[in-house]
């Protein structure tokens, strides 16, 4: 009498990689959207395309009627410029968010302000759009 062959068993695929790893993705997600300061309510960011850009990390806004906004409190140009020299010293490099409301002579009117009080650097910062 002869014996039937006896079928392999199959090995259970290894899940529980896969969820260690899926949960580990969400944690840092979790994380990273937690570190990043929210923005100014009611302002909507100017689009550019094809440019190279930089995150703000300390970025002053500047809303649709040309009021400065920095750290939550309203401030002048001047006032801005102070704190980030003092921040930073002589060479600092200013990060502006404009509004998209904002008209485009009041931005270069700050920006000019700026760089006459001495500003070594100013970057404005935008919403980059999709090709």
């Amino acid at each position: 009498m002869a014996l039937a062959p006896s079928r392999k068993r199959r090995r259970p695929e290894p899940m529980i990689a896969l969820i260690n790893v899926v949960f580990l993705m969400l944690v840092f997600f979790l994380v990273a959207a937690s570190i990043a300061p929210p923005m100014e309510r009611g302002v909507t960011l100017v689009r550019a395309d094809r440019l190279e850009g930089r995150a703000p990390p300390d970025a002053a806004v500047i809303r649709a009627d040309g009021t400065m906004v920095y750290r939550g409190a309203e401030i002048t140009s001047e006032a801005y410029l102070t704190e980030r020299l003092s921040e930073r010293g002589a060479e600092v490099a200013l990060r502006l968010v404009p509004d998209r409301a904002l008209p485009a002579q009041d931005l270069v009117a700050i920006a000019r302000e700026l760089r006459a009080a001495g500003a070594a650097e100013i970057w404005i910062v935008t919403e980059r759009g999709l090709p």
